[in-house]
C-alpha cells in the first residue's frame, strides 16, 4: 500500500521521493558550485515530478562525491552558500528536503553532516554521522546524537547516514526517541547491495518504523554507486524499490505514520521496541525491566572490549592511505548542540 507511489495520496499519508542522484566527481570549488546548482534543479524536478510529494531525499555524498577529499576549500559551513541554496530551493518549490554536506571542522577532521530543511527554508534537523565507514572514511565521529523532529504533516522523523544503518542500535535509538520514519542516506557501491537491502528491512521490522533509504547512482569513472532507493513499511515489507540502477530516477512512495502509531500501540506479538524493556510480561507483571546485556553496561562504562580485541588488525585508516590519528575523541572540540547549530544557520 503506497498509493501508486504517492499518485493517490490519503489524508494521513506522507509522500517521500528518494533521488538516485548520479555520482558526481568533485575536484574544485567550481565543481562544488556546479553540483549545488544541480541538486537545486533536482529539487525542482521532484516537485514537478509529483505534486503530492512532501519530502525529497538526496543521498549521502550528493554534493561532494566519493573522493574523500578533505581540503578545506571543498568543505561546507552551515552559513555557507551551499546550505543557503538548498534552503532557498525548498522555499521556492514548497517542499521539505534532506541534504548531505561534508562540514568544515576547525578542531579536527570534517563532519559528514545531514540536514532536513522544511518548506519555509528552516533547518529542522542537523545530524553528524555517528559511525563513519572506517577505515575508508576520514570523517570525525558525530557528536550531536540522533535528533528526532516533527517532519511533514507532523510525522516523527529521524536521519542516519549509510554505515550507521548497519548498527541495529542506531535504528533502535531513532525509534526509542519516537521516530516513525527513519531516513538512511548512503553512497554505497555494489558489494554492499544485499546487506543494504536486508538491514533496511530489519531496521523497519525490529522497530515498527518506516525506513526510507537511498544511495548515489551510476559511475564517476572510478566508483560505481547502486541507487537502490528503498522504502520499507513498519512490518518490514518493501513498499518501493529502485532496482534498475537508473541515475537521477526518483523513487516515490506514500507512507502512513498513523499506522505506525497504531501498530506500536495495538500489536502484541512482535512489538519488539516495547518488549525489549518488558521481557516476559506474560509471566511477570510489567515484564523484567533490567538490563541483562553486557555490552550495554561496558559501553556505558567506557570499557567496551570484544573478546578478540587484541587480534583485530585494522584499527585505523592507514590501510586506506590516511595517517594514523594521534588526537583522542573530543580533544580540543567545542560541540554546539543541535538547536544552537540550527539557530546559527537560520
Amino acid at each position: 500500500m503506497n498509493g501508486l507511489g504517492g499518485l493517490n495520496k490519503s489524508p494521513n499519508g506522507v509522500v517521500l521521493g528518494l533521488v538516485q542522484l548520479k555520482l558526481p566527481r568533485i575536484e574544485t570549488p567550481a565543481d562544488l558550485a556546479a553540483q549545488t546548482d544541480r541538486i537545486v534543479a533536482m529539487v525542482a524536478k521532484a516537485r514537478a515530478n509529483l505534486a503530492t510529494m512532501d519530502l525529497v531525499v538526496f543521498p549521502e555524498y550528493a554534493l561532494h562525491g566519493l573522493s574523500m577529499d578533505t581540503r578545506p576549500e571543498l568543505m561546507c559551513r552551515m552559513d555557507g552558500p551551499e546550505v543557503a541554496a538548498f534552503r532557498k530551493a525548498c522555499v521556492d518549490n514548497r517542499i521539505w528536503g534532506c541534504f548531505s554536506i561534508m562540514e568544515f571542522n576547525p578542531h579536527g577532521a570534517p563532519y559528514n553532516t545531514g540536514l532536513v530543511v522544511d518548506d519555509t527554508g528552516a533547518v529542522k534537523l542537523y545530524y553528524r554521522k555517528m559511525h563513519p565507514w572506517v577505515p575508508v572514511e576520514p570523517w570525525e565521529p558525530g557528536d550531536l546524537g540522533i535528533p528526532v523532529i516533527d517532519g511533514p504533516k507532523g510525522a516523527k522523523l529521524a536521519l542516519i547516514i549509510c554505515h550507521d544503518g548497519m548498527f541495529p542500535e542506531m535504528a533502535r535509538e531513532c525509534a526509542y526517541k519516537g521516530a516513525e520514519i527513519m531516513i538512511r542516506t548512503a553512497g554505497y557501491t555494489a558489494p554492499i547491495r544485499e546487506s543494504w537491502r536486508f538491514t533496511n528491512q530489519s531496521n523497519a521490522f525490529c522497530n515498527l518504523m518506516v525506513t526510507a533509504n537511498v544511495c548515489l547512482c551510476g559511475s564517476d569513472g572510478t566508483f560505481d554507486s547502486m541507487g537502490e532507493g528503498m522504502v520499507c513499511n513498519f512490518d518490514g515489507a518493501i513498499l518501493a524499490h529502485g532496482t534498475t540502477g537508473r541515475v537521477d530516477e526518483i523513487i516515490t512512495a506514500e507512507v502512513r505514520p498513523d499506522l505506525v502509531r497504531e501498530a506500536r500501540i495495538h500489536w502484541g506479538v512482535e512489538n519488539n521496541i516495547y518488549q525489549l524493556g518488558h521481557r516476559g510480561y506474560t509471566a511477570v507483571k510489567g515484564g523484567a525491566q533490567d538490563c541483562p546485556y553486557t555490552y550495554m553496561h561496558d559501553l556505558a562504562a567506557g570499557r567496551y572490549r570484544v573478546p578478540w580485541e587484541d587480534q583485530v588488525r585494522t584499527v585505523d585508516g592507514t590501510a586506506c592511505g590516511f595517517p594514523a590519528p594521534t588526537r583522542s575523541y573530543g580533544a580540543g572540540q567545542t560541540s554546539p548542540n543541535a538547536s544552537a547549530a540550527r539557530e546559527a544557520a537560520e
